[in-house]
């Protein structure tokens, strides 16, 4: 396959099914280095056209954890304490900007998702 950005549907779909074909191509091999780049084309388009529509901040960590696979023990590594997670969770914490900015940083949630009222 001819590596290429991602501009249309169609492109997104061609790169997706090829994506699935080498997924689990050995290290090292042409097909894993095509993997490895390919994973980076699609990522860049799903970012750009597959937006987090959250409607609360919370709603949208929960949703990017899942999407990464991420913990909560995940997450509290990127907010420094496991309590906070908690917190945040229970509703007993809001979000403070500097957790904003690590959850932007870390987590690629814009920053207007993350600074609605909750």
């Amino acid at each position: 396959m001819e590596l290429k950005i991602i501009k249309t549907k169609k492109d997104y779909l061609v790169a997706m099914e090829r994506f699935e074909e080498i997924f689990s191509a050995k290290k090292g091999t042409k097909e894993s280095d095509e993997a490895d780049v390919l994973s980076l084309i699609i990522k860049d388009y799903e970012d750009k056209h597959y937006v987090i529509q959250a409607s609360n901040p919370l709603d949208a960590i929960k949703y990017r954890m899942e999407q990464q696979g991420l913990s909560n023990s995940d997450l509290a590594k990127i907010l420094g304490y496991k309590s906070r997670v908690s917190d945040i969770f229970h509703n007993t914490r809001k979000l403070n900007l500097n957790m904003i900015r690590k959850l932007y940083e870390k987590l690629n949630i814009p920053l207007e998702t993350l600074v609605k009222e909750y």
